[in-house]
């Protein structure tokens, strides 16, 4: 079975949000960093521990925030935010610009998947995301077809 989708554009804002949301659960770790350094106020008293740790978080995070904004300046990064449909089966999916121009993705690109509420997010790395809302599918059979490949595939536990 192949599920047609209508065309969709993400936003900017959508995608900023959840990248930055996804890059947060990978390196949730870099908040023990900062910790680590505020607790160097335990040996040597000083609020600098607190400020310097403080100051490069705030850095790191701007740091990506500034490069998923980017994203959608760059010429490359351009097709993310076009009018897209999707064609999805087994196999592939389809990501198709027109009726003639498409990209096929395996879904062994795919790093992982998420269902959330009223979507799809498919990861394939820190900057590229495919973001399916469910609104965008013609019925809520085609919707859970998509969810039967996704448990085949092994992204997420039944």
């Amino acid at each position: 079975m192949n599920v047609k989708t209508k065309k969709y554009q993400m936003t900017t804002g959508t995608y900023v949000k959840l990248a930055f949301g996804n890059l947060i659960k990978d390196q949730w770790w870099v908040i023990l960093i900062y910790l680590a350094i505020c607790a160097g106020y335990v040996w040597i008293p000083s609020h600098w521990w607190v400020t310097g740790a403080t100051i490069a978080l705030t850095l790191y995070v701007l740091f990506w925030l500034i490069q998923f904004a980017g994203i959608s300046q760059l010429e490359q990064g351009k097709f993310m935010f076009e009018k897209l449909s999707y064609e999805i089966n087994s196999q592939q999916i389809l990501i198709k610009l027109n009726a003639k121009q498409g990209m096929p993705m395996k879904w062994d690109s795919i790093k992982r998947a998420k269902v959330g509420k009223d979507y799809f997010l498919f990861t394939i790395n820190k900057a590229q995301h495919v973001h399916l809302p469910f609104r965008i599918f013609n019925s809520n059979n085609e919707v859970k077809f998509v969810e039967t490949i996704l448990k085949r595939k092994g992204f997420i536990k039944e």
